[in-house]
């Protein structure tokens, strides 16, 4: 008789609003503040760090400079980091322009690039917690589809001499800080080098989309993103979709983000051939658990998160992407869009794959169910344990939260 694998029991976070870090966690900590310490977090650094360290100087459309201006001031007025803060946000920004002048430099070299077709990509659009991750990472494990693995959402285009091995190796050590940090990160989200990993990380190269306000306090960021019109910047992301197909081969996407709900004009207008996988499940579930996941990663640049205001923003921002799904629902196609609810997805695994395949006109074969398979033995579902969510926990009341979101969840829950 095989015995199955103990799963951690479920537990509670009771250290929102003063994170208790582990031990070994601390000389980490420790280094990074010692570094963020003496960082001058404004444009200007973080440009001449990112030319430094490339030796480029060519950074394409200059629109990004000032949104660059604005995340910078506002990460340095409203965020309240601390010194690890002030590091791990240095070393992203810098991190984005140095993919930015690598991604130039690449396109300068082999305009062919600009040539390369995106065709008929399979675009999830969901909330977190609706489902969207192992929508996505079942997906993304059929072998005659191209995906995004973590690693190389974060360092898309290779420096001199590099090869995959190396940029592998620099997201597992990242990987290591995340894990060591924050230990319950992994019950809610699991990262792995591999696993399928969002566009939203490729839009922040053009320094635009939501990633930035997922970690940091930034309402004046924020503010911006929504009052500018973000085809410029889909432009973008569609280009560097075409330089990593050029350079890694691949013919069609699956690809994920939360942000297109709000931006379903804009997303259509980018890949007018795609299928669109719409994500759906209770707003009351969906806001209790990511908010409590948004509140607990705000540890890691937080001098002192405060729970309560955190949630509050973010379900401001929830409400904002549910509203989008609600009046743009309709601009992507009957023939190419279906709607996914979270209880008939648990219900009906491969009743829903089936649909979704049938639409995009994609096979569903047997070797296509015999690599979702082997994914899903090798990532078994709350492996690391579940959380208890509880909205009291970030200061907010279910009624209100039912109440708010209650056109949307008439509409899509029923």
């Amino acid at each position: 008789m095989t015995l199955g694998v103990q799963r951690p029991k479920p537990i509670r976070l009771t250290d929102l609003a003063n994170p208790v870090f582990p031990e070994a966690a601390q000389p980490m900590r420790e280094a990074l503040a010692g570094y963020g310490s003496i960082l001058q977090l404004n444009s200007e650094a973080l440009l001449a760090a990112a030319a430094e360290r490339t030796g480029l100087d060519g950074w394409g459309d200059d629109g990004f400079r000032d949104r660059l201006d604005v995340l910078t001031g506002s990460l340095r007025e409203e965020t309240g980091l601390s010194d690890v803060g002030v590091a791990v946000v240095f070393e992203q920004l810098v991190g984005n322009l140095v993919n930015r002048l690598r991604f130039e430099a690449l396109i300068a070299e082999h305009p062919e690039i600009e040539d390369v077709e995106i065709k008929r990509p399979i675009i999830i659009c969901g909330l977190p917690r609706t489902g969207t991750t192992h929508l996505h990472n079942l997906i993304a494990a059929d072998p005659n589809l191209r995906y995004l693995p973590y690693w190389e959402s974060l360092e898309p285009f290779p420096g001199p001499g590099e090869d995959e091995s190396t940029r592998r190796d620099r997201c597992s050590t990242g990987l290591d800080l995340v894990d060591t940090s924050m230990p319950e990160f992994k019950r809610m989200h699991d990262m792995t080098v591999d696993h399928a990993h969002e566009e939203i990380q490729l839009l922040a190269n053009d320094i635009s989309g939501m990633l930035f306000e997922t970690t940091y306090h930034i309402p004046t960021f924020a503010a911006h993103y929504k009052a500018h019109d973000q085809g410029p910047s889909y432009a973008h992301l569609k280009r560097q979709l075409q330089a990593m197909q050029w350079l890694r081969g691949g013919t069609r996407w699956v690809l994920k983000s939360p942000q297109h709900l709000e931006q379903f004009p804009t997303l259509y207008a980018t890949f007018p051939d795609a299928t669109f996988v719409v994500t759906h499940r209770d707003p009351v579930e969906v806001t209790r658990s990511m908010l409590t996941m948004i509140v607990y990663a705000s540890r890691m640049a937080c001098a002192q998160p405060d729970p309560a205001k955190i949630a509050r923003i973010w379900f401001d921002r929830a409400n904002d992407l549910f509203s989008g799904c609600l009046r743009d629902r309709d601009v992507l196609p009957v023939g190419q869009s279906i709607d996914v609810r979270f209880t008939d997805f648990m219900a009906d695994e491969q009743g829903t794959l089936s649909a979704i395949y049938d639409l995009a006109d994609q096979p569903y074969g047997d070797d296509v169910r015999v690599a979702m398979a082997a994914f899903t033995a090798a990532h078994p579902r709350g492996r690391y344990g579940e959380v208890i969510y509880d909205l009291a926990d970030v200061g907010l009341d279910p009624a209100e939260v039912a109440e708010r979101l209650s056109a949307y969840r008439d509409r899509f829950i029923g």
